[in-house]
């Protein structure tokens, strides 16, 4: 299997979450599923096929969780050294070169990938454009309304 690069920040993220589905979400189904069981017919009993249901959702999450953790290849980007080039984890100051828009992107993981929080995923368009990249670089990505033109403004290991 191959290993898949997370932030310190995202493996945390994950780790908590299967903390909390195995001591709160499990638990809690496992109730409700006691609970419809009690009231008899299970064949035509919406609570008992609801919580089975969930009970298969969250031990599918459980399992992905752990594989993912399992196969994390976790990044420190404080800890990077890559002479001012764009790798995984780096922060990227950028300036539109048509609009002169500025933008502050993050290179982290799928699972941490909030582009309202300014975290890209490793394999989007303009991740891959940017990395290799130094500051004074333009980078180029195809993006659904045409080309773009970002100059990397600043690299930073945050």
């Amino acid at each position: 299997m191959n290993t898949i690069p997370i932030t310190k920040r995202g493996a945390e993220k994950l780790k908590t979450e299967l903390h909390r589905l195995k001591t709160v979400e499990r638990p809690s189904v496992i109730q409700a599923i006691a609970e419809a069981r009690a009231q008899g017919d299970l064949s035509e009993n919406a609570e008992y096929e609801a919580a089975k249901d969930r009970q298969g959702f969250i031990e599918g999450r459980i399992l992905e969780v752990e594989g993912k953790l399992s196969a994390a290849q976790i990044i420190d980007p404080t800890a990077v050294d890559a002479g001012g080039r764009v790798v995984f984890g780096a922060t990227v100051d950028l300036e539109d070169e048509k609009t002169g828009d500025s933008v502050t992107y993050q290179i982290v993981g799928e699972d941490e990938a909030d582009l309202k929080q300014g975290l890209i995923n490793i394999s989007s368009p303009i991740a891959r454009a940017l990395i290799g990249k130094e500051e004074g670089d333009t980078a180029e990505v195809q993006a659904p309304g045409g080309l773009r033109r970002y100059e990397v403004v600043a690299v930073r290991y945050l």
